[in-house]
């Protein structure tokens, strides 16, 4: 199971350390629904299996801590820390268990955070039973880490919105039963023209346009909304308010991005460990080699350094701070590039093996890319941190 021992940090209470022993037990309960894997690259390859886990999920309770109590959650409101542990513990498991928590949490975020009583009561309480499969249609061909250029138009129509135009890269995207569209209302110019509204996947005029395949599949599509209706009460929060709707819904799920890349470092540790004591070079385990200590050495240091700054962005939000942009982005940056970084390691370490389809840090090699890039690529956190630390300056 490897090192648990960051959970008697000071971030953490007895419940969130009962929720990680639970869900641990929960795991090794499930084992063959967590090593299943799709049977190809193709772009829906995964989709039998993302539903499968996400109504495993939701009828085992798990799916609760996505959404407030009041609709059906674990927690008052929506809990980061416990958020992190249980995408850190899944992703240690499985990359795809992950995936179908966590845009469970993401594809209704927005509702939670920012929707009026009945459409939190139309949507909230599917999700957290597994019923309801949400997605987060934010990006575009040509906005996603630049939001303010989204080109999608929501166009006042009697006593709805008529929505025009196209999303890309969008999780969830062909098995989702709603999306959390973000479309320019006009409000203002840039990110003060932009409003969010929840579009079931069965409304006219919203299309599937393409399924798309990637390293690790995962359901993921391009839309197209033309003269797609929705109704007044599908607007999320105020017109003109999607922008911070989105940025608000960020700050609660960065950190726990830098969770899901943390487990599957932890994951590649682990398997580095086994591969270094039981592989024998020049008559002696690998091991013993000070160049493979050393790669251990420095992988251990930076899943620390990665789950104190996780933790820390987690532990901030949950004591009430407004906005932790700064802090969210420390810990999604330097928790995927350190991902990435101990999981290569683990690869060389492993030698042949490590790079041969179907081994675990193989499996994990393409799993920890996307990290470095969705929810804002790490070239936008710097952005973030950077801005943040002018303005505290000035």
């Amino acid at each position: 199971m490897g090192d648990r021992g960051f959970l008697d940090w000071p971030f953490f209470e007895d419940r969130h350390r009962r929720l990680a022993e639970a869900l641990e037990a929960w795991c090794a309960a499930n084992r063959d629904l967590l090593a299943a894997r799709p049977a190809s690259l193709e772009a829906t390859a995964a989709d039998a299996l993302c539903r499968e886990l996400v109504v495993r999920l939701g009828a085992d309770g798990w799916l609760r801590h996505c959404v407030p109590a009041a609709w059906g959650g674990a927690g008052r409101e929506l809990e980061v820390r416990s958020l992190c542990l249980v995408r850190e513990t899944l992703a240690r498991h499985s990359a795809l268990a992950d995936f179908a928590f966590a845009m469970q949490g993401l594809g209704s975020g927005p509702v939670s955070l920012f929707g009026g009583e009945d459409l939190r009561s139309r949507a909230l309480p599917a999700v957290a039973r597994g019923e309801r499969i949400a997605a987060f249609a934010l990006s575009e061909p040509e906005a996603g880490s630049d939001v303010a250029a989204v080109a999608t138009t929501a166009t006042r129509d009697g006593d709805g919105f008529v929505i025009e135009g196209e999303k890309t890269w969008i999780s969830n995207g062909g098995i989702a039963d709603h999306y959390i569209v973000f479309a320019r209302t006009g409000e203002g110019p840039g990110h003060r023209g932009l409003s969010a509204f929840l579009v079931e996947a069965d409304t006219p005029g919203l299309e599937i346009a393409e399924r798309i395949a990637t390293m690790a599949p995962h359901p993921l599509a391009r839309l197209g909304l033309r003269g797609c209706r929705v109704p007044a009460d599908r607007l999320v929060g105020e017109p003109g308010q999607g922008f911070e709707v989105a940025m608000a819904t960020l700050d609660v799920f960065r950190p726990t991005v830098g969770a899901a890349a943390l487990g599957m470092a932890r994951a590649a540790l682990d398997a580095a460990l086994v591969r270094a004591r039981e592989r024998r070079l020049f008559g002696a385990p690998l091991g013993d080699l000070q160049m493979v200590q050393a790669k251990l050495a420095d992988m251990a240091t930076a899943i620390d350094a990665a789950a104190l700054l996780v933790y820390r962005a987690a532990w901030e939000k949950d004591r009430g701070t407004p906005r932790i942009s700064r802090e969210a982005s420390m810990a999604k940056l330097f928790a995927t590039e350190a991902a990435q970084r101990v999981i290569d390691e683990a690869v060389q370490i492993w030698g042949g093996l490590g790079v041969t389809l179907g081994s675990r840090v193989e499996e994990l090699y393409r799993e920890i890319r996307a990290l470095r890039i969705y929810e804002g690529a790490s070239e936008i956190q710097r952005v973030v941190i950077a801005r943040q630390l002018l303005k505290t300056a000035g």
